[in-house]
């Protein structure tokens, strides 16, 4: 039987975007992060963090780095009684990678590629599914996985609004209001 499950990009949605994230010490969880995730695990979704990761392709940091931050990274939420049921990455970049990673990949976001490989993974209803995410990107991903919810985090807005085909939520205390509507909305219109 297939569930729902909630896909969240990782820098801007989980953690403070500081670009090229790779260090414990410098993750900054963006408040209500942990509340926002135990509502979607109280209702039954898997949890997936999917995550473009060209540092690891323009040679910034490596493969081990990213691991240990997300190994923390999912021991923190586990400790906050979380848990991350899957970490998806996607290192190459087809104009700044080196080496192997400089490539088209259509695990790299605006590409389906990750979601899919969770839906796969992890038994997905992507219909009944939401993508999270603070670029269109990330929701151009969502769209073509055929996600059923995408929201945009635009910590510049107050409250809810709708946008073309997603919501737009300024913070995750919205992002669960909008789930406490009805468990799973409707892509807004």
């Amino acid at each position: 039987m297939l569930r729902p499950g909630l896909l969240l990009d990782r820098d801007g949605v989980i953690n403070e975007e500081i670009g090229y994230l790779h260090r414990i010490e410098d993750c900054r969880f963006i408040d209500g992060i942990f509340e926002m995730t135990r509502a979607f695990a109280r209702r039954g979704f898997a949890l997936a963090i999917v995550t473009n990761q060209a540092g690891i392709g323009r040679g910034l940091y490596g493969l081990d780095a990213f691991e240990t931050l997300m190994r923390w990274v999912r021991d923190t939420f586990a400790h906050h009684g979380v848990t991350i049921d899957a970490v998806y990455h996607c290192p190459d970049h087809p104009s700044y990678g080196i080496g192997a990673y400089r490539r088209e990949n259509s695990w790299r976001k605006p590409g389906p590629g990750m979601l899919l490989q969770a839906a796969a993974d992890l038994g997905l209803d992507l219909a009944q599914s939401w993508c999270i995410g603070d670029r269109a990107s990330d929701l151009e991903a969502g769209r073509a996985a055929g996600v059923g919810t995408l929201v945009l985090l635009d910590r510049s807005v107050r409250g809810l609004a709708r946008g073309c085909a997603h919501w737009v939520a300024g913070s995750h205390s919205a992002i669960v209001e909008l789930l406490e509507i009805d468990g799973r909305p409707a892509v807004a219109t």
